[in-house]
């Protein structure tokens, strides 16, 4: 499992987690395990620890699988699994890095004023026409629920 490091320089750097830089900000974190330093001392303890960390993070995946065609918050709880994941394995902390790259660019994309304002002009023509189908409906008629109509 990828915990260690092929340079001894970087397996420091992982150890040591986030540093900062001469403004103060926080780096991205070192990659590779953040289980404690006994634990890592102890190789039938590391692999029995990494076990471990892998079914909390698949038992938290499958629950957020099972939560998204059903009410939940199905793909918070996928991403929290994988959180769990990112503290042992490179593979998960890599995805969880590339997923927080791509959610800030399209954060940052929806909050550009020209989609803003396109997507005002959509949400507003979007009601607009719900009001009409609304005012035919009640027109045609009145306050009947639609599985108490019949025929006309």
């Amino acid at each position: 499992m990828n915990t260690g490091s092929s340079k001894p320089g970087e397996a420091a750097v992982a150890a040591h987690g986030a540093t900062r830089d001469e403004g103060g900000s926080r780096d991205e974190r070192g990659l590779g395990s953040r289980a404690p330093e006994f634990v890592k001392a102890r190789r039938a303890l590391h692999l029995s620890w990494q076990v471990g960390v892998f079914m909390v993070g698949l038992a938290v995946v499958v629950a957020g699988v099972i939560m998204l065609p059903l009410p939940g918050p199905g793909w918070v709880v996928i991403f929290g699994g994988m959180a769990i994941w990112a503290t042992e394995f490179v593979w998960a902390q890599l995805v969880l890095r590339w997923t927080k790259r791509k959610v800030t660019e399209a954060a940052q994309r929806a909050l550009d004023p020209r989609v803003r304002r396109r997507n005002i002009i959509l949400t507003s023509i979007g009601l607009v026409i719900m009001a009409v189908l609304a005012g035919i409906y009640l027109w045609k008629f009145g306050l009947v629920m639609p599985w108490k109509i019949k025929d006309q």
